[in-house]
């Protein structure tokens, strides 16, 4: 067996130690928390991201924010401008409908996986964060929406982690790392058109998954999934205006 000498070892372990993990975590940090900023909706459709912006943003160098929304684009969260600036995708009607498409199949097999699996502790645990959603929810026009979005996100992914798949997760975050600025816009769409049943929707699935009733869960998940989109469809970039003398005879 050859002998590794001391020097030799050392010089190992040396080089091991100059294997630049420093920058590697600080973009791993910069491409959660931009990560998370776009699952709750902290940047809106259209927005207009630079890495300069960014890198200020995080205290730290460009490096790290350019990797970071490297791979973003890969996961199409972002779209790359000629500038060497980013976006966020903006709404358009073919993107909302490829998104709810997509969303009520994934999300509602998962809903449907789950209902038999949760655990009376799940289901009141879900029964405590929709507590705070309607506290949160009588603020009115001075609702605290990431917080708001926050406890959504917590409702949504401890039942779909219930259903047991380690496939379906990633999948899921996906979806709701493209859908998320469309959910803020509707949420504020929602509030100020004065609704107040925001938590209607997650109050039938508590109500479904208590009965084991998985049909009645996926009913009620994908009217809240459909909700957004149908709140922001008239929005769309791309949405038919209606004609002129259609304008008139409503005016």
């Amino acid at each position: 067996m050859n002998q590794i000498s001391t020097g030799e070892r050392d010089a190992a372990i040396g080089t091991a130690k100059l294997v630049p993990i420093g920058r590697e975590t600080v973009q791993d940090r910069v491409y959660a928390a931009l990560r998370r900023a776009l699952i709750c909706g902290l940047f809106e459709p259209g927005q207009v991201l630079t890495i300069q912006g960014l890198a200020a943003s995080f205290a730290t160098s460009t490096m790290p924010v350019r990797e970071a929304l490297g791979r973003l684009i890969s996961e199409k969260a972002l779209e790359a401008m000629p500038n060497r600036s980013v976006r966020v995708p903006p709404v358009t009607a073919a993107r909302l409908e490829d998104l709810l498409s997509i969303r009520l199949m994934i999300e509602g097999e998962a809903v449907a996986l789950a209902t038999p699996r949760l655990t009376p502790g799940d289901i009141a645990r879900l029964k405590d964060w929709l507590s705070e959603w309607q506290a949160l929810r009588q603020a009115g026009r001075d609702l605290d929406f990431t917080r708001a979005l926050d406890l959504n996100q917590a409702f949504h992914f401890l039942v779909y982690r219930a259903a047991g798949s380690q496939v379906l997760i990633p999948i899921i975050e996906s979806l709701w790392l493209q859908s998320g600025p469309c959910t803020r816009a509707a949420t504020t769409a929602f509030t100020d058109a004065g609704k107040t049943d925001l938590a209607r929707f997650h109050e039938n699935m508590v109500e479904a998954f208590e009965a084991r009733d998985a049909t009645a869960a996926r009913q009620a998940l994908e009217a809240d999934i459909r909700r957004p989109f149908d709140l922001l469809r008239p929005a769309a970039v791309d949405a038919p205006k209606p004609d002129r003398r259609h304008r008139e005879r409503n005016a």
